[in-house]
């Protein structure tokens, strides 16, 4: 009665026993049903490797429930990141640190934010992120949001993306055009010298019109 009750609602782990929670029977046809479910098992389930992948493959982000070691695990790792590349936020360290690992996720709707201070400084790592999503520029080290290619890339995407570009290139009028081509709205993260250009004042009017 209770692995019917859990095959059919998997949160319903929640109103259980400790030892149905405990049972891994119950436990992986409830994760089964609904990943989130994994935040309700006891903790010697939540270590178990089997039990977190199933998880994790229901709902990407239920890799915060995991025992350290299993965040941490490349494997159970990427099957997070298959289903929801934003459980970046909840692996380890060394995987946050992991240039690879760190692309998979992006790539699958990540975000840079989680990853360490050196991923984010790592040219490759920010120009392929930019161009899935301009604004994840904001999580580009000082150096790279003044690189004038990762800007072009990510103002090319996301208009907006220019306010996290440097002062300078923030300045710089052909960035600039390329945010206003983009979308009209990117003019008003552009230096104030170039706002107030006609010709840009004007392309910007188009792109909103369009």
């Amino acid at each position: 009665m209770v692995l019917e009750a859990v095959r059919q609602n998997g949160l319903l782990l929640a109103a259980l026993l400790p030892e149905y929670r405990a049972d891994r029977k119950v436990v992986l046809q409830a994760v089964k049903r609904a990943g989130y479910a994994l935040r309700y098992a006891s903790p010697e389930l939540q270590a178990d490797r089997d039990i977190v992948k199933a998880a994790v493959r229901h709902f990407g982000p239920a890799l915060q429930f995991a025992a350290p070691d299993l965040r941490a695990d490349p494997d159970v790792v990427r099957a997070a990141f298959q289903q929801d590349g934003a459980a970046l936020e909840y692996a380890s360290q060394e995987i946050r640190a992991d240039r690879r690992m760190v692309i998979e996720a992006v790539k699958a709707g990540g975000s840079l934010a989680h990853a360490t201070p050196e991923v984010r400084a790592d040219r490759n790592v920010v120009m392929l992120a930019v161009r899935e999503d301009g604004a994840e520029l904001e999580f580009a080290s000082d150096e790279l949001r003044a690189d004038r290619e990762v800007v072009l890339a990510a103002v090319s995407v996301t208009a907006c993306a220019l306010q996290f570009a440097s002062e300078e290139l923030r300045a710089d009028r052909s960035i600039v055009h390329a945010a206003v081509n983009r979308d009209g709205a990117g003019l008003r993260f552009a230096a104030l010298m170039l706002q107030t250009d006609a010709a840009l004042e004007m392309l910007s009017k188009r792109r909103r019109i369009q």
